[in-house]
């Protein structure tokens, strides 16, 4: 996908593409103060509607992906919990992994920063709720534990 009209997602991000993104993500005057991005001249060519939101560009330092630790992070999640474990075999197949693993993560995955909760928040419940049910997700990959009346 090349082209800048509606699509989220492309595998050649053109400057045009970066700052029609950047426009859909934030219109109006709700653009953060900082944009921080790799060293991608996509990026530097996209400068002008950068400027022009009045958002301050902040380049990382070559191979430097601690400054991106957040990126980098749920970069590493993602393929030490779901592609390392699966073979995908084209486009569609990936997005379908990773749409499974995107909403597990948010659902299902208890994230130590947020109290062992998940990021869709989840009740606790106790032993008198009923019995375990296990609920396949990521095509198996990974499972949800919830309790159910009898």
């Amino acid at each position: 996908m090349s082209s800048c009209g509606g699509q989220a997602v492309t595998d050649l991000p053109t400057p045009t593409w970066i700052a029609q993104q950047l426009r859909n993500a934030f219109p109006e005057d709700q653009a953060p103060r900082y944009l921080l991005h790799d060293r991608d001249g996509a990026f530097a060519a996209a400068a002008t509607t950068v400027a022009g939101m009045n958002i301050q560009a902040v380049r990382t330092a070559p191979r430097s992906p601690w400054q991106n630790a957040y990126v980098e992070r749920v970069i590493g999640s993602i393929r030490r919990e779901c592609l390392d474990h699966v073979i995908v075999a084209n486009e569609a197949g990936l997005r379908r992994v990773l749409t499974g693993y995107v909403a597990y993560y948010m659902r299902s995955r208890t994230h130590l920063a947020l109290a062992k909760d998940s990021p869709v928040p989840r009740p606790v419940q106790s032993p008198s709720a009923g019995r375990i049910v296990v609920t396949p997700e990521v095509g198996g990959l990974h499972h949800r534990y919830d309790r159910v009346a009898a």
